[in-house]
């Protein structure tokens, strides 16, 4: 997978929190941050290559992440260019491609000459000014000596970007302000009184700053501009031969200096974020300190006075300008990409058409049959018997021999199914023994459904083991064969009982993906145990743990780390698994990344051709771990109330991390209680509900 962020969760987090305005959980319940933040964890557990504008982007904004260290990263890339281990660990690539710009709508034709500068200010403006685009009047108006170089600031009237201690910096510079003009674009506004408080203060203290250093006639600050009017203020900057400037505090691309450099303005730019890329990329500027004002007003002054330097880094902007175009992306992007694909080949799943084509429309039109064999030695097709007669006689013969195999899995095809069933009942006692609960409700699931033809499949979605389940379900008498798939230890295993239990080796090379094995094996006990835990709180269960599931035992009363602590440490370590709290917080199970529950479910619609929304989900109020993710999704889900007693939800998330609200709506269409009993009947009528029959 291909990760490309944007204003990240964590980043913009922090900044929340600085302005003091909202509480952290005020800023949860508003922009359910917690829940975001975890997604972009999510992403970074599978990417292969993360595609970033910046370099500040990968070392002050994603390394503020847990699944991202950037010295880990380094010395693991290290290790595989030398052909040595990392132990199971994996750190996504970090890749810096700037984002692509259309650049046909710059007008380069008049970027030399100033001829219609001089039109504007020459001694017949009225004469001259009718073809010049407005805004340069509107901007031309403020200067005392508009024949002065332009300074041009463009942001919106944010305390970020630091436009104030531009404006101070130029009022206690003689010499700056006798060599240029200053020109401020702070967005449009009519009454400053009715901004918000923060564009307020800004532009309130700009005003000030004018009147306090006596700069009427020096700086521009019109009310008004349109989005269309922009490339002409690039354009009017650069013909008086002035210069950009983006003092922000941070600033993490810096897109206004790239298009000042498609106009052929040299830049001056802050040295924190990305237009420290930029500037290295175009070779057309200099960086500076954002709080240093004597900096700030030193490199204005050093591109304004030295012309040969101007026109250098001008010419520099222009020649480098492609390295920011959408024909470079999309060059420098699919490269990578391709980097990629040549270290992971993938394999290409094989699917099961949707609808078998019936044995007699696959005869349909077939005129001459000149089978001189004898078929089963009933009879033979020697020529005289019709063509019709033929066929049928040939379908009968054919049929006879497959129903006479005695292979359950001769009369089957998961292509022919239009929905499926699945329980996904997590069923314990209080000691974490699965109860009789469990096949109860599934030998119920399937007397619910009056469709025939085998139109619905049935699926059990569980964290038992193989053995474990088969075990349950033969001793209360549930046909293994009338179940599709059996997905067993926390969805990282698939059997098929209508294939004598063949394993789904395809899902198996699935979810191999980054899956660390045996260098985990023994590290989850350290890390799961907390602060003050006996060593036998937490203990492999060798007899259950599996080539891609290591069970672990829990003891009672045990002092462990919830799933959220858990996985934030082996996060950092550069493992990449999924763990699941299950048999009512007695075991815990650790799968690879792409193996769970709900991912499985995934995997069975893909490659047996069944949408999501065929699909209906039976649980209880409560289950493992990984519970709130089966409620998710197209498939509709039956909540069976008083079915499931304990559960683990209790070892999953801390008390700063997301709610399950805040990924399971209240009030999805897709999810329905059972009140009362799980019956056969009960389940039934519930479906109707559902309008599925």
């Amino acid at each position: 997978m291909v990760l490309t962020g944007h204003s990240l969760g964590r980043n913009k987090f922090e900044q929340l929190l600085k302005q003091g305005r909202l509480s952290r959980e005020d800023i949860n319940s508003t922009y359910k941050i917690m829940r975001r933040i975890e997604a972009e964890e999510m992403g970074l557990d599978a990417a292969e290559m993360v595609v970033t504008s910046t370099r500040q982007e990968i070392e002050e904004q994603w390394e503020l992440y847990d699944g991202f260290d950037l010295q880990l990263e380094r010395k693991l890339r290290v290790r595989r260019r030398r052909g040595g281990s990392c132990f199971g660990r994996n750190m996504p690539r970090m890749v810096v491609i700037p984002p692509g710009m259309d650049f046909s709508y710059v007008k380069m034709q008049d970027s030399e000459g100033d001829g219609d500068l001089k039109s504007l200010i020459g001694s017949n403006k009225t004469q001259n000014k009718r073809h010049l685009p407005p805004i340069w009047s509107e901007i031309m108006r403020f200067f005392t000596n508009p024949h002065k170089p332009m300074i041009l600031a463009l942001s919106r009237p944010d305390p970020k970007k630091n436009v104030t201690t531009l404006l101070k910096a130029f009022g206690e510079c003689r010499q700056l302000r006798e060599l240029a003009n200053l020109t401020l674009i702070l967005g449009n506004r009519d009454d400053i009184e009715e901004m918000s408080n923060s564009s307020s203060v800004v532009l309130t203290t700009v005003l000030k700053f004018i009147d306090k250093y006596d700069l009427y006639g020096q700086v521009a600050y019109p009310k008004h501009h349109k989005q269309s009017e922009v490339p002409e203020i690039y354009r009017l900057a650069a013909k008086t031969k002035g210069v950009f400037i983006n003092p922000a505090l941070v600033e993490p691309f810096g897109l206004t200096l790239i298009e000042a450099a498609a106009y052929g303005l040299p830049v001056v730019a802050t040295k924190n974020g990305g237009p420290v890329d930029i500037i290295k990329a175009l070779n057309n500027g200099l960086l500076v300190d954002p709080h240093d004002q004597k900096g700030i007003a030193d490199a204005l002054l050093k591109l304004l006075a030295d012309k040969n330097l101007w026109f250098e880094r001008r010419k520099n902007g222009l020649k480098n300008i492609h390295w920011f175009s959408w024909p470079e992306h999309c060059r420098n992007y699919l490269s990578h990409v391709e980097h990629c694909r040549n270290h992971h080949p993938n394999t290409h799943l094989r699917i099961i058409p949707s609808i078998e084509e019936p044995m007699s429309d696959s005869l349909r039109g077939v005129e001459d049959l000149s089978l001189k064999v004898s078929v089963d030695g009933d009879f033979k097709l020697n020529g005289e018997l019709d063509a019709a007669t033929r066929q049928k006689k040939l379908i009968e013969t054919l049929t006879r021999i497959a129903s006479s195999n005695g292979s359950s899995s001769a009369s089957y095809h998961p292509g022919r199914r239009q929905g499926l069933f699945v329980i996904a009942a997590d069923c314990y006692d209080g000691n974490g023994d699965c109860t009789e609960r469990l096949p109860a409700v599934v030998k119920n699931v399937m007397k619910s459904t009056s469709s025939g033809s085998g139109r619905i499949g049935f699926v059990l979605l569980t964290c038992l083991s193989l053995q474990e389940i088969i075990e349950k379900l033969t001793r209360y008498q549930v046909n293994l064969e009338e179940i599709d798939a059996l997905v067993c230890n926390s969805g990282s295993e698939i059997y098929y009982p209508w294939k004598d239990l063949e394993a789904d080796l395809e899902y198996e090379a699935h979810v191999e993906y980054r899956w660390p094995g045996e260098n985990v094996r023994s590290i989850v006990m350290r890390l799961a145990r907390g602060e003050g835990g006996a060593e036998d709180d937490i203990v492999e269960y060798t007899g259950l743990c599996s080539s891609r599931c290591y069970s672990y035992t829990v003891k009672p009363g045990a002092k462990t780390r919830k799933i959220d602590d858990l996985r934030q440490r082996m996060r950092m370590r550069g493992f990449r698994c999924n763990i699941v709290y299950t048999h009512a917080t007695s075991r815990l199970n650790v799968v690879p990344l792409y193996a769970s529950r709900a991912q499985a479910l995934r995997y069975l619609s893909v490659r047996w051709g069944i949408d999501l929304s065929k699909m209906v989900v039976f649980v209880g109020e409560k289950g493992d771990t990984d519970y709130d993710y089966l409620l998710v999704g197209l498939h509709k889900t039956i909540i069976l109330r008083g079915l499931v007693e304990y559960g683990s939800e209790q070892l999953l998330r801390n008390e700063d991390s997301f709610k399950r609200e805040d990924i399971i709506p209240t009030d999805s269409p897709n999810i329905t209680f059972l009140e009362e009993g799980y019956g056969a009947l009960d389940i039934s009528a519930t479906l109707m509900t559902l309008g599925i029959k």
